[in-house]
């Protein structure tokens, strides 16, 4: 999670608490991965696929469609690729920990799909394309679905995540399950199965956030892209920290329909990519109302099944991008020097900046917000008990139970982190049908999104708002966790409102993103904005996987 320094309740770090809504993962081939190391990171060399490859560890999701198409790459080889990839660079060489197990059927599919293609037949625009998914989003095939908890790996859903059902629909090749921050880590990119996630930049330093995995295996060519979720800050903190793309859609433009929940009125799914071009075209795919999740009514009218068309040149030409100053910068010098520069591309590009379009109420969102933790614990309460006792399979059923396993397995699950966040859940009284829960729903809504970003766009006549994603990435601490933390996501996250990191510089190595955010189901808004930045000011980078003993 990227979000900002918070309180404690109970003895509970909200920061952890916000993290949750983005947990899970298993292990490479479907074998326990090895236990994180505390410290240090082991010698690499370059990655042998690196030179020889055709480039397509980097190549998008376009280039990638365009070779298909041209008959000069069948999907076999390609997922055979990145299959070769994962095994050098994942649990070998710089051990970056960032897939959990790859689908044993994923060579399989890549033949039907190239079957298929060869006699005149495509699903959609991602034909014969691999992707990772984030080990909370179910998927009925061969993997697991254990949100990074051994306790849970009996879990095989019966059927697809509707966003995975979509990605299928639309052609691609289910890659295997990103690794990420589990319900019981305080490292972010730190699950019980995968170990500790490994930024493929600076290896001793953190991923950020709990789509940790998918971003670093899009950032090292793992895989053609990823989908992860977010509850706060846990697509837009790893797409800062591991220089990629990752857009956070509007609560209710994807569905959450076989997620692992976080709290329902946060949560939701959406792409992490090397381009702004790719996070559009993924975007199209996993949009649509769906009957299952009452969320995604409200999408009606308001989504498309492609925004590629919404990426035009010039696209900065006349916008009106509002600065937010109070809160969101100040905390670190050097992501404000990348905001700087960001704000001079903007200009360039024939944007007006309006600077100190401050959210109204960022202290009020930052600070000890009682009515979004009531939200949260409520919702997190309920919701995980529901998803444990009807998701089919051995496993735990209640709160109780996972606490209970945890506890009888102290040495491998609760090795490095407690689990005070589950057992507070456990304990909370707190039911959706409460006074209290329902006006913490009206209160969070109307400080977020009427009082705040609403607010901001408002008043100072913008179409978007920019912010620094968060700080250069800090070092892995297995022993304290991850220290408190600064970034973007806290005021989109609350409102439910989209938002989307682009890489926009590097300090001493290390990615730094801006985020840029906007009201509710201004996403076509967004990604032109972004992708004319990304256009004007195109900074990102293949990681070289820097050990730790180098530089900073």
């Amino acid at each position: 999670m990227d979000g900002t320094p918070l309180s404690d309740t109970a003895g509970l770090h909200r920061r952890r608490l916000l993290g949750l809504g983005a947990a899970a993962a298993p292990a490479l081939l479907g074998l326990s991965a090895p236990r994180a190391r505390a410290a240090g990171a082991p010698a690499v060399r370059p990655p042998a696929t690196a030179g020889g490859d055709g480039g397509l560890h980097e190549a998008s999701l376009t280039e990638l469609r365009d070779r298909l198409a041209g008959g000069k790459l069948t999907s076999v080889a390609l997922t055979r690729f990145y299959l070769d990839r994962i095994a050098e660079l994942n649990h070998r060489g710089p051990a970056l920990h960032a897939v959990l197990e790859t689908n044993p059927d994923a060579l399989e599919l890549a033949a039907t799909l190239d079957a298929e293609r060869r006699a005149g037949k495509l699903r959609g625009p991602l034909h014969g394309i691999p992707l990772l998914i984030k080990d909370n989003i179910g998927t009925a095939d061969k993997t697991h679905t254990s949100s990074g908890l051994r306790a849970l790996l009996g879990v095989r859903p019966a059927q697809d995540a509707t966003v995975v059902a979509r990605l299928r629909a639309a052609g691609a090749v289910p890659l295997g399950k990103g690794n990420l921050t589990s319900p019981v880590s305080g490292s972010s990119g730190y699950s019980q199965r995968g170990g500790q996630t490994r930024n493929p930049y600076k290896l001793d330093r953190s991923p950020n956030g709990s789509s940790a995995g998918p971003a670093v295996a899009t950032a090292a060519g793992l895989c053609a892209g990823a989908v992860g979720t977010e509850t706060i800050g846990s697509i837009l903190g790893p797409a800062g920290a591991n220089g990629v793309v990752g857009l956070r859609p509007t609560t209710g433009l994807t569905s959450r329909t076989g997620m692992f929940p976080g709290a329902r009125s946060f949560d939701t799914i959406g792409p992490l990519c090397r381009t702004v071009a790719d996070a559009a075209l993924l975007l199209g795919v996993l949009t649509g109302v769906d009957p299952t999740d009452a969320a995604t009514a409200a999408s009606e009218g308001h989504f498309l099944r492609d925004y590629t068309p919404c990426l035009k040149p010039g696209g900065l030409r006349g916008a009106r991008i509002g600065v937010v100053r109070e809160v969101f910068t100040g905390y670190s010098p050097h992501a404000d020097s990348v905001l700087a520069q960001a704000v001079e591309v903007l200009k360039d590009a024939g944007a007006t900046v309006v600077d100190h379009a401050d959210i109204p109420t960022a202290q009020q969102l930052t600070g000890n917000f009682q009515a979004a933790l009531t939200l949260q614990l409520t919702e997190m309460k309920h919701d995980f008990e529901q998803y444990l006792a009807r998701t089919p399979g051995t496993h735990p059923r209640s709160l109780a139970e996972l606490i209970a396993y945890n506890k009888a397995h102290a040495d491998t699950e609760l090795e490095y982190f407690g689990q005070s966040v589950l057992e507070m859940l456990a304990a909370y009284p707190g039911t959706p049908s409460d006074a209290a829960y329902k006006e913490a729903v009206t209160t969070v809504r109307r400080v977020a999104r009427d009082e705040g970003v609403d607010a901001a766009v408002r008043k100072h006549r913008v179409d978007a708002l920019l912010m620094p994603t968060g700080a250069p990435s800090w070092k892995i601490d297995m022993i304290n966790g991850d220290p408190p933390i600064m970034g973007s996501a806290l005021a989109v996250g609350y409102a439910g409102y989209p938002a989307i990191s682009v890489p926009a510089g590097f300090v001493h190595g290390l990615p730094v993103g801006v985020t840029f955010a906007g009201p509710a189901w201004s996403e076509p808004a967004l990604l032109r904005f972004a992708h004319a930045f990304e256009s004007a000011h195109p900074v990102r980078r293949a990681p070289a996987f820097t050990p730790a003993s180098v530089g900073l």
